[in-house]
């Protein structure tokens, strides 16, 4: 019995994983919480409980693919500043999927990533012209120095919607751009992140039946497919001005946030 049969999955179906999974790849070496886009094919296509667990190892796949791209680029202590923020809110997360059904984790996911996108906006409009000359070093450097409720804020939210939803890209997004900082640091930074982050989640993913033989077996037909996707994003980051980067990842994540929204 192929993948397809064992999925119920026509032709048709496979193909918008296949995409899904590219775009993840792509996400990831390119436009942070584009695949935003890929989470929405992934509820539409399969079981909305089960499409959690199949997508998680492809994220990774992806995350590990970003690392070894951009290692050289992340900036540590931002990471150690929001993970006991991001811990807290995975508590929260788990909490809250106790009684919230998926129409109100959908729509409060949704809400939040909007909101996130207009304060971001705001933000980068009150930037004056030479923040957008820095180098990577000095915004990072300036990342250092971000307050701490800003930092912990973002990271519970962080925490909660990768929790319910794998849904934590756009939001840490919208931390790094309103840190300061430019493509490189902002994509090494978010790729350690991202994997530790979803790392940490297989073994609750597997324990809740998330993760078993029949979604790896479809994991390992889709993992081709992230590569592409990850090669092709590499390449078009070094094309993309830091002003473009920027509205990209912002357009991605309201995106993101209105198909929650309309789900």
């Amino acid at each position: 019995m192929d993948t397809m049969t064992l999925w119920h999955l026509t032709g048709w179906e496979f193909a918008a994983l296949a995409f899904a999974a590219f775009l993840v790849g792509f996400s990831k070496t390119a436009v942070s919480g584009a695949n935003t886009v890929s989470l929405a094919i992934f509820a539409a296509v399969l079981p909305a409980r089960a499409s959690t667990g199949i997508l998680l190892p492809v994220l990774i796949a992806g995350d590990i693919l970003a690392v070894l791209t951009y290692r050289r680029h992340a900036h540590w202590p931002t990471l150690w500043r929001l993970f006991p923020a991001v811990g807290a809110g995975v508590v929260v997360g788990t909490l809250f999927l106790v009684w919230a059904d998926d129409a109100i984790v959908r729509t409060s996911i949704g809400v939040i990533l909007l909101l996130m996108a207009g304060v971001t906006v705001w933000r980068r409009r009150q930037t004056d012209a030479d923040a957008r000359s820095e180098t990577d070093g000095r915004a990072e450097a300036s990342a250092a120095r971000a307050g701490r409720v800003k930092a912990r804020s973002y990271g519970v939210l962080g925490g909660f919607t990768t929790m319910v939803a794998n849904a934590g890209g756009p939001v840490m997004s919208m931390y790094l751009l309103s840190a300061g900082f430019r493509k490189l640091g902002f994509l090494g930074t978010s790729a350690f992140f991202f994997l530790i982050v979803n790392v940490s989640k297989l073994p609750f993913s597997a324990g809740l039946g998330l993760i078993d033989g029949r979604s790896l077996l479809l994991d390992a037909a889709l993992l081709v497919f992230v590569v592409p996707g990850a090669f092709i994003g590499t390449w078009a980051v070094s094309r993309i001005n830091q002003r473009l980067f920027e509205r990209l990842v912002i357009a991605a994540t309201v995106v993101g946030g209105l198909q929650l929204l309309a789900a």
